[in-house]
């Protein structure tokens, strides 16, 4: 069997890379896109009361 191209391990990377760099940049590009139409409609996302931050916050206004 003659085949008229080599495919190395190499290449079989790069190639597996390339596609989950643009899989990746697909999803950067879809969140950001959503994000932006929603702002555009003035839809917010609900903060969440249980973060960190308030949490850190009420433990400093405690003592």
């Amino acid at each position: 069997m003659n085949l008229p191209f080599y495919f190395d391990p190499g290449l079989g990377a790069m190639i597996a890379q390339a596609a989950i760099a643009a899989f990746a940049g697909f999803l950067l590009f879809y969140k950001t896109c959503v994000a932006y139409i929603k702002a555009w409609f003035g839809i917010k996302r609900k903060k969440d009361v249980d973060s960190f931050d308030e949490a850190y916050k009420n433990d400093q206004t405690d003592r």
